[in-house]
């Protein structure tokens, strides 16, 4: 049981390293469009920051890589977290995906469009109107089971700052879309999918 606690540690591991270097990568190329409506933060354009707050995350990572108090029933909770990692990861990767050339970071302070933005309401869009964000909160608590660290208590705390980031890019998205927006946003859910319709 152990071996395969390590494999699936190993693969969540790799698998979402990927998905970051995808997103790093889809930021750096959305820096270089043009801005349209929202607010313009002229540091989420500079590659500088983003090597800062790379180094700054994976620091924190690394310091806060510490064994959680043995837990009950560690091998099926660790088990139980592969299974709720590798499917949010594969949310973030599927709603990144499908927003195309419409993604860019945004933050609590705010958010910004680009110019001819259009309204992103397909594949995971149809389920919850911030699939990546619910996707990072599910493989944040799939991770903090699967590693049992405090790493993984720090990411779901910093996982839940999405929130913010979410009302400030739903308020920037229903001044720019009106009427398209107020009917989407009545019609799907903010972060976490019915599961009775």
């Amino acid at each position: 049981m152990t071996s395969l606690i390590a494999v699936l540690r190993d693969a969540c591991g790799v698998f979402a390293l990927s998905v970051l270097v995808f997103l790093l990568w889809s930021i750096l190329r959305a820096a270089q469009r043009p801005a349209g409506a929202g607010k313009q933060l002229s540091w989420l354009h500079s590659p500088l920051f983003y090597v800062a707050a790379s180094a700054f995350f994976f620091g924190l990572c690394i310091l806060m890589w510490i064994p959680l108090p043995a837990l009950p029933f560690s091998n099926e909770i660790a088990i139980l977290g592969a299974l709720l990692c590798f499917p949010g990861l594969a949310f973030v990767l599927w709603g990144r995906l499908a927003l195309g050339n419409m993604y860019f970071v945004s933050t609590g302070f705010g958010a910004q469009l680009f110019a001819r933005h259009r309204l992103v309401t397909n594949g995971p869009y149809k389920i919850v109107r911030h699939p990546m964000y619910f996707g990072l909160l599910v493989a944040g608590i799939g991770g903090l089971l699967l590693y049992q660290t405090w790493t993984g208590v720090v990411f779901v705390g910093c996982g839940l700052g999405v929130i913010r980031r979410a009302i400030r890019e739903e308020e920037v998205l229903a001044r720019e879309f009106g009427a398209q927006w107020a009917e989407y946003s009545t019609r799907v859910p903010m972060l976490f999918p019915r599961l009775l319709k």
